[in-house]
């Protein structure tokens, strides 16, 4: 067999292992539940979210003319972030496991597990992004923009979603500990929620925080996103998140390559 045919016969069972291994997580994700989280997550945060606050605004005002449409961005990133943490769960599992340790062992190309756990992840955040939106468009979110801010607000949602996989794999195979991982995860994603003007206007934050909140990635995020489906997104408002996005997935995409490609 020539090099260049060794190079294709090479090739084609990587994605064979690929392929298998994502088939199985996808069948455990089932079994296991994990796929009826992603469905249920989107409508949970919508009413935990959506209910007691539209009532909130209805009594008291919040400058804010239609709240589905405001909060959905927000919805659909936590929905997305709660995917990731169970990613950081299974990168986790398979290390302590030593699910790992016996793929370096086998005749498996190194970034084979991670890839199958990110094209996992990555299934499981279209459908909790796909119901975010179903949840979005029943409390008033629509979009008002041309095809073009469409096309970009969902490869918006599919980059935030890449990045947070990527750094959730890369926790849960650093910490070996499914348990303590998601409990490290949820506080955060909560907080950076909830201190966010995805959350409520920026002007509403007491002033002190205020700049913590303008700043952090969520309400970049959730600003960008919001833009692109009212159809007013500009320079200035996607550079913060282009920005955001290019430091992940540049500190995610190495650091997670290095870390699940190590030979045992």
């Amino acid at each position: 067999m020539t090099a260049p045919e060794q190079f294709s016969a090479v090739q084609r069972s990587s994605a064979s292992q690929w392929w298998v291994l994502s088939a199985r997580q996808l069948r455990t994700a089932v079994r296991g539940g994990e796929a009826v989280t992603a469905l249920i997550a989107p409508v949970v945060f919508t009413v935990c979210f959506y209910v007691p606050l539209q009532k909130v605004i209805s009594m008291f005002g919040n400058g804010v003319e239609n709240f589905g449409q405001f909060l959905m961005p927000l919805i659909a990133l936590q929905a997305i972030a709660f995917t990731a943490i169970s990613v950081a769960f299974l990168a986790a599992t398979d290390a302590v496991d030593g699910i790992n340790t016996r793929f370096a062992s086998m005749p498996i190309s190194p970034g084979v597990p991670l890839g199958s756990r990110v094209a996992t992840g990555m299934s499981k955040c279209s459908v909790s992004s796909a119901v975010a939106l179903g949840c979005g468009h029943a409390i008033g979110f629509r979009f008002s923009g041309t095809a073009v801010d469409t096309a970009m607000f969902l490869v918006v949602l599919v980059l935030i979603g890449l990045a947070l996989i990527l750094g959730a794999d890369i926790i849960g195979t650093a910490s070996k500990s499914p348990e303590a991982t998601t409990q490290s995860l949820i506080l955060p994603q909560l907080v950076l929620g909830m201190l966010s003007s995805g959350f409520a206007p920026l002007e509403q934050f007491p002033t002190w925080v205020q700049p913590f909140v303008r700043n952090q990635p969520v309400s970049q995020f959730t600003t960008a996103l919001r833009d692109l489906a009212d159809g007013t997104a500009t320079l200035s408002t996607m550079t913060p998140t282009a920005l955001w996005l290019f430091a992940l997935l540049a500190i995610c995409i190495p650091l997670s390559l290095l870390l699940n490609t190590r030979r045992s």
